[in-house]
């Protein structure tokens, strides 16, 4: 176990950016079961920034801190004026989206097809370190189609670092820019954890994190081995309660999480406050899987007949069948 917080490398674990899926909403609740690992938001693109509604966009709770921004884009003053809009809206890191393999992303000319273009991600990334003083960070793929040279990436990373980018979130797989879905894109190409090691070895001063595939603690344990941080997707938003022991195993103190019921609880009294709590309410779908009762509870807070009702009473409807559920278990 760990002792002084403020030693560790802030990006020692993280949750991914994941698109639909961590807004300010479930930042808040994975909040609820960690203090200290890094979240970020969902890819924000410099377009919808720019001339959209930026408060929707950049908004967030002040609980959910260290958070970060991703932005997708590649104009270097585009991104510079969003990472000036990121500092002022007490950001604490801007991170730049090269890894997203989707072909909507690809028209909008950014994502994983910017690894094709390392000189301008760089004047991108000098762009917003000559615009901010907050960090400016680079998540991307360990490659594009079917490349499976490591040089390809070592030259990507070697070419940003000069351009001052110190911190860099790997995605263990290449991205397929042709014939796979997004989804795909996390699971067809394979997971080439050694290439992430081998960054490592070879730019000791900078930091980086591996992204791809770690499903449980001992995994996260066996990859800090090897790299300064470790990112965790779609594990972490599906079993969010596995974050719960995160702060202790990982930072050395006590978590905010005592137990589910009491996470649960401090996440009706959020979802009071929102103007529509069903919407808030599905990213926490998971916070019961592997007990007892843990369907019947999801079945209740889904009920489209219950939520003109307070968050407070489908809470108590939902407890109620889930212990029900759980007591018929064990007398069975």
């Amino acid at each position: 176990m760990l002792n002084e917080i403020d030693d560790l490398n802030p990006w020692r674990l993280s949750i991914a950016p994941m698109l639909d899926w961590t807004d300010r909403h479930c930042r808040y609740l994975h909040r609820l079961l960690t203090r200290h690992t890094r979240l970020y938001t969902e890819m924000v693109t410099t377009g919808a920034l720019l001339h959209g509604d930026q408060g929707r966009h950049l908004d967030f709770n002040e609980e959910e801190h260290p958070v970060a921004l991703q932005l997708g884009g590649s104009e270097p003053a585009d991104l510079a004026a969003c990472a000036r809009l990121a500092e002022a809206w007490g950001y604490d890191e801007v991170n730049l989206n090269c890894g997203c393999p989707s072909e909507r992303v690809q028209r909008g000319a950014f994502g994983a097809c910017l690894m094709n273009e390392p000189a301008l991600v760089a004047d991108g990334v000098k762009a917003m370190l000559d615009a901010v003083s907050i960090p400016v960070t680079v998540k991307h793929r360990i490659g594009i189609e079917r490349v499976e040279s490591y040089d390809f990436v070592r030259d990507f990373v070697g070419t940003i670092a000069d351009a001052g980018c110190r911190v860099f979130i790997v995605h263990a797989r290449n991205a397929w820019l042709q014939g796979l879905s997004p989804k795909e894109n996390r699971e067809v190409p394979p997971l080439r954890y050694e290439l992430v090691h081998r960054l490592k070895s070879e730019f000791p001063h900078l930091t980086i994190v591996l992204n791809g595939g770690v499903k449980d603690d001992a995994e996260i344990v066996k990859q800090l081995e090897h790299v300064d941080g470790v990112m965790v997707g779609r594990q972490a938003y599906h079993e969010p309660w596995q974050m719960a022991a995160w702060d202790e195993h990982f930072f050395g103190t006590a978590g905010p999480a005592t137990s589910r019921e009491q996470v649960e609880a401090a996440w009706v009294e959020y979802l009071a406050r929102q103007t529509s709590w069903p919407q808030a309410m599905r990213h926490a779908l998971g916070l019961w899987n592997g007990e007892a009762g843990a369907r019947r509870w999801r079945q209740v807070w889904s009920d489209h007949k219950l939520k003109a009702l307070a968050p407070a009473q489908v809470a108590e409807l939902a407890r109620d069948a889930r212990q029900h559920t759980a007591r018929v278990a064990l007398a069975a």
